[in-house]
C-alpha cells in the first residue's frame, strides 16, 4: 500500500466531513423535532419493540451522519416512518388487548417469597446465576428479603425486596397474563 493510500484512508476529506457535520446537525434537530411532536415514549424503553425502535432510530442517525452519499431527506423520511409506525403500535396496544397479547411480552414472576420459580427461570432462559447477580445489583442481602423477582417485557429484572415483614401490595404483579406462582 502506497503512503497516498494510506493517507487517503487515515486523513479525513475536508468537504465530506463538512458535509458530514452539517448532516449530524440537521438530522440530529430533526430527530428532537420530531421526539417533542411525538413525545418522550419514542425514546422509552417500555417493550422490546421500543427497543428495537431506539436502535433503528440509532441506526439511521448513523448511517446518515456517516455517509455523505444518503440524503437527509432520505433519511427524515425513514425517521417520521419508524416514530410514526411506534406511535401507531403503541396506539393498538393501548386500545387492543388481542393486539397487545399478541405483540408483546408479558412480565415473568421468577421469584416470590425468598423462593426462585424454577421452572419460570427455565422458560425465560434466565440462569440461577444471572437472577442472583440481579439480585446483589439490588442490594439483597438474603433471599427471604426478596418479596418478588420480574423479568419485565423489556427485558429488564425488577428486584422487590425488603428486611422487615412489609407484604408486597397485590397490584404490583398485576400481569395480563398471570405466571404461574
Amino acid at each position: 500500500m502506497k503512503l497516498t493510500d494510506v493517507s487517503k484512508w487515515l486523513l479525513p476529506d475536508l468537504s465530506t466531513s463538512t458535509i458530514i457535520i452539517i448532516s449530524v446537525f440537521v438530522i440530529f434537530s430533526i430527530l428532537v423535532l420530531i421526539t417533542r411532536i411525538a413525545g418522550l415514549r419514542t425514546f422509552a424503553k417500555m417493550t422490546s419493540f421500543d427497543f428495537a425502535t431506539t436502535i433503528a432510530i440509532g441506526s439511521i442517525l448513523a448511517s446518515i451522519s456517516i455517509n455523505p452519499k444518503t440524503s437527509i431527506g432520505n433519511g427524515t423520511v425513514a425517521l417520521i416512518a419508524i416514530v410514526l409506525f411506534q406511535v401507531l403500535f403503541a396506539v393498538f396496544q393501548r386500545k387492543s388487548n388481542v393486539f397487545r397479547k399478541t405483540a408483546t411480552n408479558t412480565p415473568v414472576l421468577i421469584m416470590s417469597n425468598g423462593k426462585i420459580l424454577e421452572e419460570n427461570l427455565a422458560a425465560t432462559n434466565l440462569h440461577r446465576s444471572e437472577l442472583i447477580a440481579k439480585l446483589r445489583e439490588a442490594n439483597v442481602l438474603r433471599f427471604e428479603d426478596v418479596r418478588a423477582v420480574v423479568l419485565e417485557s423489556t427485558g429488564d429484572v425488577s428486584v422487590l425486596h425488603c428486611q422487615d415483614d412489609t407484604q408486597l401490595e397485590s397490584r404490583l404483579l398485576d400481569f395480563m397474563d398471570k405466571p404461574k406462582p
